[in-house]
């Protein structure tokens, strides 16, 4: 007899079971586009995303030293931070030994992108459009990309051409 309770019980658990595992967890709710606005921030090569400002290499050395320079050196030199400037010719072998703006990154659209997201460190995305555009004017200056009073927004800035644009492997699909 305790044989057949035991196959009852089991049996009753196992057709309960699906009705309890259809049941999702109640946890907040879908986001609003609004809300999501605020994240969906994302740049591509190509320029797709890049918001309205604008802002020269000379605008950008304010900037910089206001709040870039304390972490990443002057002129970008790096020290207590990554160096941003230099590195010429040091990335040839499988392990670059100096990876900078000027030397590595692809893409001048990178560059304001992640400048956006997450800088200055302590204050991330609290620079204004016309910062951005202003502090990475400055940055690709100091990397001799473009010149001082070239003028950085979002027609001008993807059509920047990177040092190591070429130095990178695509896989169909990708950004060209």
């Amino acid at each position: 007899m305790c044989w057949l309770r035991t196959v009852m019980l089991g049996a009753g658990l196992t057709v309960c079971a699906p009705a309890v595992a259809a049941e999702a967890p109640a946890f907040g709710q879908p986001i609003s586009p609004s809300d999501l606005a605020p994240w969906d921030i994302s740049i591509g090569p190509d320029g797709g995303g890049l918001p309205s400002g604008s802002g020269t290499a000379a605008q950008g050395a304010a900037v910089y030293a206001a709040k870039c320079q304390a972490c990443h050196g002057e002129k970008g030199a790096g020290k207590p931070n990554d160096m941003l400037v230099g590195g010429f010719g040091t990335i040839t072998s499988d392990k670059p030994a100096v990876k900078t703006i000027g030397s590595y990154w692809p893409y001048a659209t990178t560059l304001f992108d992640y400048v956006r997201r997450a800088m200055p460190y302590n204050a991330t995305k609290s620079l204004s459009n016309d910062e951005l555009y202003a502090v990475s004017a400055y940055l690709l200056n100091l990397n001799g990309v473009i010149g001082n009073d070239d003028v950085m927004d979002a027609q001008t800035l993807p059509k920047v051409k990177m040092p190591n644009r070429d130095g990178f492997i695509l896989f169909p699909g990708q950004w060209k």
